[in-house]
């Protein structure tokens, strides 16, 4: 089996749900997939600038879906996205987004002989 067939077949790319409670007290959900370096490649790229926000925001424009995996979020949108909502509702709403697209790329740390060694001295002493 290639390498990378091994590794698609490890991952699942299916849509998770993401729900945000609003001040309202009622909830906002999207749906999104996991982030592949070609989404954040073009958002990066949409974003212009190399501002934190605005490629959250594009990406958020980019991957959010509703239940039918429609796009939640046109382009047009950007601007009240800044201008018509609180920060602290927006900012939530990125926070949601990145921590999950966040969730696929932690790794586990990987053990080699030299760090073992480093440790086993550490502890040892």
């Amino acid at each position: 089996m290639r390498a990378i067939d091994r590794l698609v077949q490890a991952v699942s790319m299916q849509a998770q749900k993401k729900v945000l409670e609003l001040p309202d007290g009622s909830e906002f959900e999207f749906y999104m997939t996991p982030l592949t370096l070609a989404q954040r490649a073009r958002a990066q790229k949409q974003a212009k600038t190399d501002d934190a926000t605005d490629f959250a925001l594009q990406l958020l424009i980019n991957v959010a879906r509703d239940a039918g995996n429609a796009p939640l979020f046109a382009p047009g949108d950007l601007a009240d996205l800044r201008n018509a909502l609180p920060a602290k509702l927006v900012d939530k709403l990125l926070l949601i987004l990145l921590d999950a697209s966040g969730e696929e790329e932690e790794e586990e740390e990987v053990v080699t002989p030299k760090s073992s060694n480093r440790r086993s001295k550490a502890t040892d002493s």
